[in-house]
C-alpha cells in the first residue's frame, strides 16, 4: 500500500487532477455577471447561471401571426489573432455580428442570444472579457444574453485556445417577413460600408501575414493611426447593423423588400440568395472604394482585388434592396445613423447579359448577380 505524505489531509480532486478547474470557471461567471445583466430587460426571468434562460414573450399576443427567426454562427480563425496578441474584448462583438445581424435580414426583431466558449484552460478575466464583449454586442443590438456555457477541453485544446460561437432568436409578423417573394424589377440595391474584414476570411489573412513575415506586435501605419499595430487593425470589430436596419424598415414602411448580410461568398453569392429566380443585377464596382485594409493585404499576396471577392467583403457589408422611389431616402436614414449608404445597382428581370454570375450559392436558387466595372481610386463613400 503506497504511503500517504504528511500533506495530503486534503483529497485532490480528480477532475482538477485532469486538467479541469471548476472554480475558475466559477470565478468567470462572477466577472462577467454585471455586464450580462445590463442586457436584460423585464422580459428576462431569473439570474445568471440557470440552467435555461427564460423570457417572456405574452407582449407579443398582438401579432397576428409571429414567426420565431434564429440563426447560429462563430467567429472563425480571427480569434486565432486574438490569442496571439492577447486581446479578447472585441471578439464578442463580431460573434453578435456574426449571429443577430444574420436575423434583421429577414426582417425581425432580435430577442435573446446564448453564448458557447469552447477552452483549452479557463483564463477568468479571459472569458469575462470576451462574454464583456458579447453583452456590449447584444446591448447595441436589442438583444439580452440569456444564457451561456464556458467549456474546459484540456488535451483537446491547447492552453490558450478558444473559440466561440452563439446562437439566436428575433420576432416577426409573417406578413413583414422580407425576402425574394418582395423584389421587384427595377428595385435599386444599396451597398451599406463595413468597418472592415468583419469576421470572414481570416484563413486568407493569416495566410498573407505569414507568408509576408510580418508579427502581430508590428505597426501598421498603412492600416491605422501610427501606433496602431497589425493585430490590432485586424481585429477592427464588426459593425453591427441590427438597430439602424429596424429603424430603417420602421420609418420607410414597405420601401424594404430584401436584406442581404455580406458574410462567406462575398458580395454577388449574399446578393444572389435573396433575389427571386429569373432576376438579375450588376453591382458597380466603380462607386466604392475598398479600404485600404483590403488593398494592403492584397498587394501583400500578390493579389488582384477581384480574385478576393468571393472571401472579403471589400467594403461592403450589408445590402438593401429597396424601391427605387425610395432608394435616396433610405439612405439618408442609414447615413445619419452613421452607416455609409450608397446606390450600386437595379435589380433586372428577363434576359440578362452575357457573362459569369454568381447563382445558386448555399443552394438557394435565386437570382444571378456578378460584380462589374473596376473600383474607384477613394470616393469616399466608405
Amino acid at each position: 500500500m503506497a504511503s500517504s505524505s504528511p500533506d495530503s489531509s486534503s483529497p485532490v480532486n480528480p477532475y482538477a487532477a485532469a486538467g479541469v478547474d471548476t472554480a475558475a470557471g466559477d470565478l468567470a461567471v462572477e466577472l462577467m455577471k454585471s455586464a450580462v445583466r445590463r442586457t436584460h430587460g423585464p422580459e428576462v426571468l431569473g439570474g445568471v447561471g440557470g440552467f435555461a434562460g427564460l423570457f417572456d414573450v405574452s407582449a407579443f399576443k398582438s401579432y397576428e401571426r409571429p414567426l420565431l427567426a434564429t440563426s447560429t454562427d462563430g467567429v472563425g480563425t480571427k480569434v486565432a489573432i486574438a490569442q496571439a496578441i492577447d486581446k479578447h474584448d472585441t471578439i464578442g462583438l463580431d460573434l453578435v455580428g456574426m449571429v443577430v445581424d444574420d436575423i434583421v435580414v429577414v426582417g425581425a426583431q432580435p430577442l435573446f442570444m446564448t453564448d458557447y466558449i469552447a477552452c483549452g484552460k479557463v483564463f477568468p478575466q479571459r472569458i469575462a472579457d470576451i462574454v464583456r464583449g458579447i453583452a456590449q454586442g447584444a446591448a447595441e443590438t436589442g438583444t439580452a444574453l440569456v444564457g451561456g456555457e464556458t467549456a474546459e477541453h484540456p488535451g483537446l485544446l491547447g492552453v490558450n485556445d478558444y473559440d466561440v460561437a452563439g446562437a439566436a432568436t428575433g420576432i416577426v409578423e409573417a406578413d413583414r417577413v422580407l425576402g425574394a417573394e418582395r423584389v421587384r424589377d427595377g428595385d435599386a440595391v444599396l451597398a451599406l460600408a463595413s468597418s472592415g474584414l468583419h469576421s470572414n476570411g481570416y484563413s486568407l489573412v493569416r495566410h498573407i501575414v505569414a507568408g509576408a513575415g510580418i508579427q502581430y506586435g508590428d505597426r501598421a501605419p498603412d492600416l491605422g493611426s501610427h501606433g496602431t499595430t497589425w493585430g490590432e487593425a485586424l481585429l477592427e470589430p464588426t459593425r453591427l447593423y441590427t438597430q439602424p436596419l429596424l429603424r430603417l424598415i420602421a420609418e420607410t414602411g414597405d420601401a424594404v423588400h430584401a436584406l442581404s448580410h455580406v458574410t462567406g461568398g462575398g458580395i454577388a453569392a449574399n446578393l444572389a440568395r435573396v433575389l427571386p429566380h429569373g432576376t438579375w443585377a450588376e453591382v458597380d464596382r466603380s462607386t466604392w472604394s475598398p479600404p485600404p485594409v483590403f488593398r494592403v493585404l492584397a498587394d501583400l499576396g500578390d493579389l488582384e482585388l477581384q480574385s478576393t471577392e468571393g472571401t472579403w467583403n471589400l467594403g461592403v457589408g450589408f445590402l438593401a434592396v429597396v424601391s427605387a422611389e425610395k432608394a435616396d431616402a433610405a439612405a439618408s436614414v442609414l447615413t445619419a445613423a452613421g452607416i455609409a449608404t450608397w446606390q450600386v445597382g437595379v435589380v433586372r428581370g428577363g434576359a440578362r447579359p452575357d457573362g459569369d454570375f454568381e447563382q445558386g450559392a448555399k443552394g438557394v436558387d435565386g437570382g444571378a448577380v456578378r460584380l462589374v466595372g473596376a473600383f474607384g481610386d477613394n470616393n469616399g463613400a466608405n
